[in-house]
């Protein structure tokens, strides 16, 4: 088993930054994807980040490209989001997860892992 804990959510102003990090535990893979979703209230979960295992592949979703940076610390066994310029449309529940299958992908349903999230709040 993995376990994902994300940390960093709270309350940031229109314009500002915010930075999120997931710790990783538990069982390892020799290649794995790390990625951000987020879940704003009545829709649905949707992919905003991922990482390759040695970061050398990223994707993002238009909606914060250019704005969120993804980043991974191996030796930490850690990822981050580093939210910049952050909107009151960022405002969601985001959520760590992991792709045991090394593909990276956008869709939920490769991803095996998943952590509890974290409020990120955007206030105009």
């Amino acid at each position: 088993q993995v376990q994902l804990v994300e940390s960093g959510g709270g309350l940031v102003q229109s314009g500002g930054s915010l930075r999120l990090s997931c710790a990783a535990s538990g069982r390892t893979f020799n290649n794995y994807i790390m990625a951000w979703f987020r879940q704003a209230p009545g829709k649905e979960r949707e992919f905003v980040a991922a990482i390759s295992r040695f970061g050398r592949h990223t994707d993002y979703a238009d909606s914060v490209k250019g704005r969120f940076t993804i980043s991974s610390d191996n030796a930490k066994n850690t990822v981050s989001l580093e939210m910049n310029s952050a909107k009151p449309e960022d405002t969601a529940v985001y959520y760590c997860a992991l792709d045991s299958s090394g593909i990276l992908r956008r869709s939920l349903r490769s991803y095996d892992y998943w952590g509890q999230g974290t409020q990120v709040t955007v206030s105009s």
